[in-house]
């Protein structure tokens, strides 16, 4: 968690968040009954929040009425009926189409839409033009974790602290919160950083599992074997990032670009033999080589260096 991070762990929620001077739970909107959307819309139910609903298709709130929702025909009706008013639609074009020509004065806009730091900022400028706040919501969750905190759901969220502040506890009934910081773009940043980094896991999951696929290898006996070591790996990620604000790629090396070059060709000739392509592998090994090739120094670092590839 970062030191500027003043909510909730991940998966911790508020029992019964109230309205400032109220004993009531605070009321809320919500835009975009999907499947997050619901799964938002249930936690703040359950937990006795008076929650306005709206989505295109309006019989997606049918079920959330039958609740005690209010489902309000229009985005207008449904802004007009809460301070606090959460957007949780398909993506930042039906953000601005839902809102255009709404009044947003005096609210505050919390957008869970998952987008770029650019679009978050953008629509956080558009709020502000519009007299309304604006916080960025970047979901860590899948909808089945919402509302279940011993699965570890949590949101970041960017923009408008003073919101963040006020709203807090309301916000982490469905999930934990983490403040990432007043630029609004933070919170998508954090969530497509990490997001990122799973999907480089799953293509190296894939190249694995491709490689033993056609041999006498169960899959689901070579399962532990592969979690495990991703999980031992893991490690690695708070060494590169005191390697990057240190500025020394060398500091605690346990095999050096050097001579995990050198061992590219036995990977490429297993995949060759297995008849798997090695098109998942490919791009991290040539900036691999590409650093090395730079200067024979970086051979003896680890391989930080290849973020400094990246990033030109």
């Amino acid at each position: 968690m970062t030191t500027n991070d003043t909510g909730t762990r991940p998966g911790t929620t508020a029992p019964g968040p109230t309205a400032p001077g109220t004993t009531a739970p605070a009321p809320l909107t919500l835009l975009g009954l999907g499947a997050m959307g619901t799964a938002l819309a249930d936690a703040w139910l359950s937990a006795g929040h008076p929650l306005t609903v709206w989505n295109r298709t309006a019989a997606r709130a049918e079920p959330l009425a039958a609740k005690g929702a209010a489902a309000a025909a229009t985005p207008a009706a449904a802004v007009a009926a809460n301070r606090l008013v959460v957007v949780c639609l398909l993506d930042d074009e039906s953000v601005g189409e839902a809102l255009a020509g709404v009044d947003l004065t005096g609210k505050d806009i919390v957008d869970l839409v998952t987008g770029t730091p650019g679009t978050a900022r953008a629509r956080a400028a558009w709020a502000a033009d519009r007299g309304a706040r604006y916080l960025d919501g970047g979901i860590m969750a899948v909808p089945p974790m919402i509302g279940v905190p011993q699965t570890g759901p949590y949101v970041f969220y960017s923009g408008s602290r003073e919101l963040f502040e006020e709203h807090r506890e309301v916000l982490a009934v469905p999930a934990g919160t983490r403040w990432v910081g007043e630029d609004a773009g933070f919170a998508a940043l954090h969530d497509v950083a990490l997001l990122s980094a799973m999907y480089g896991m799953f293509a190296g999951v894939a190249h694995a599992f491709a490689l033993v696929r056609e041999e006498s290898v169960d899959p689901v006996a070579f399962a532990p074997l592969l979690s495990s070591w991703l999980t031992a790996m893991t490690g690695s990620v708070a060494t590169t990032a005191r390697q990057l604000v240190a500025g020394d790629y060398t500091e605690g090396i346990v095999s050096d670009l050097a001579m995990q070059v050198a061992g590219v060709p036995t990977f490429l000739r297993t995949a060759e033999e297995q008849g798997v392509s090695a098109e998942l592998l490919t791009p991290y090994f040539d900036l691999m080589k590409r650093r090395l090739a730079a200067d024979a120094r970086h051979g003896a670092e680890d391989l930080t260096g290849v973020v400094d590839l990246l990033r030109g």
